[in-house]
């Protein structure tokens, strides 16, 4: 089940990235929450694996498989966590670029020089 949500955190990650319309500031830093969590949790479980094969290889009476099943964890989730990782990146620089536009949006506005209701300027 948790594969399941991963991957579809992942396909939503995509998806936000590529579409052509903008995704909006609150979307962004809630996709961006649930992929930071989710990578703090890879991590974490790379972490234990590795510090499981460093006990496993420590001991001599340690089963091969054992090892090699840590291993392929490890590898199977390192790509995982380094595509979300460039996906957040992604995500964070289109938010800041909303961000920036809005920004300029106002700045503009606000510097418009201001009309009475007669049509002269203030």
């Amino acid at each position: 089940m948790s594969e399941l949500l991963d991957f579809a955190l992942i396909r939503r990650l995509r998806e936000v990235r590529e579409r052509t319309t903008p995704a909006t500031e609150g979307e962004l830093r809630v996709l961006s929450e649930q992929a930071d969590a989710w990578a703090r949790t890879v991590e974490a479980q790379i972490h234990s694996s590795e510090r499981h094969i460093a006990r496993l290889t420590s001991n001599p009476a340690s089963s091969l498989a054992q090892i090699a099943a840590e291993l392929r964890r490890v590898e199977t989730l390192r790509p995982q966590l380094r595509e979300v990782q460039a996906l957040v990146a992604d995500l964070e620089n289109r938010a800041r670029e909303l961000r920036t536009q809005w920004l300029l949006t106002q700045a503009s506005s606000a510097a418009a020089p201001a009309r009475r209701p007669n049509g002269r300027r203030s």
